[in-house]
């Protein structure tokens, strides 16, 4: 397993601050964030003049570029970023489900839409992958396998955040060994409680929260998972450099020490 952090983390601060930081906590790639209103990284609307810079920094500050994050479903959108991936070496480009949970018709919309996606990234020979999310159309175990049935492409996969699972009252341990076979990336953070939201950004720090996530992990290193593990933690555009890097070095420690635990390292 690779360990990376969306650079979403230092959503105040230019790309250059978010590699320079994530290669001095030790992590081996990053996940470049292109989620707008949240970070001015990779800003789609203008890829063909960024895309030089991130394969610049990845080179500088050798950090593999693990994935990129695109959370709508605009075709037009979603075919910038799997141009931009193409063009960085980016393998994976993850997006969120959308809609409304509990709303068939949302839902049957919602993997309408990843079906015809999964399409483009077989064009561009990237992987798709979407992760339930809550209050979405896809925000639980059930709603993963019934995407996971209705789209077979061999470029579309899941991604699992084990503080979205554990929102929705499930038991992340139990629910990544459910969809496991079609998983090709994990978005990872901790949280305390099951709120709606994920909390305070420092809280998201793997070892802050409640989620058990060593057997989280074990799981996956069982089941031959090789792919990335990127923290995602959202909220801290406001926070300062010192603030994001205690975050994400306390959070790779922590998924260190996990790996060590179940013999994935």
């Amino acid at each position: 397993m690779k360990l990376g952090a969306n650079t979403v983390l230092f959503g105040g601060y230019d790309m250059e601050t978010a590699f320079k930081y994530l290669a001095m906590a030790g992590y081996d790639g990053v996940e470049v964030s292109a989620i707008k209103g949240m970070s001015e990284h990779l800003v789609l609307d203008r890829w063909q003049e960024i895309a030089p810079e991130v394969k610049r920094l990845a080179q500088v500050y050798e950090l593999d570029l693990l994935a990129m994050e695109q959370p709508g479903r605009d075709p037009a959108v979603m075919e910038s970023a799997m141009q931009a991936a193409v063009e960085c070496g980016i393998p994976i480009v993850n997006c969120g489900p959308g809609g409304k949970t509990g709303d068939e018709e949302s839902l049957q919309q919602t993997i309408d839409e990843l079906g015809s996606l999964a399409q483009m990234a077989e064009k561009y020979g990237v992987t798709l992958c979407v992760k339930a999310h809550v209050g979405a159309s896809i925000y639980n175990t059930p709603t993963t396998l019934r995407a996971m049935e209705a789209i077979s492409s061999p470029n579309f996969g899941i991604d699992m955040d084990p503080s979205h699972i554990h929102r929705a009252n499930e038991n992340p341990v139990e629910a990544i060994a459910a969809v496991i076979s079609r998983v090709k990336h994990v978005h990872i953070r901790d949280c305390k409680g099951r709120e709606q939201g994920p909390g305070k950004p420092e809280m998201q720090a793997n070892g802050r929260g409640d989620i058990d996530l060593v057997g989280y992990i074990r799981v996956l290193h069982e089941n031959g998972y090789t792919g990335p593990l990127n923290l995602e933690v959202i909220g801290a555009k406001e926070y300062s450099v010192e603030q994001c890097c205690v975050i994400a070095a306390e959070a790779r420690g922590h998924m260190q020490a996990c790996l060590q635990a179940c013999g994935a390292r």
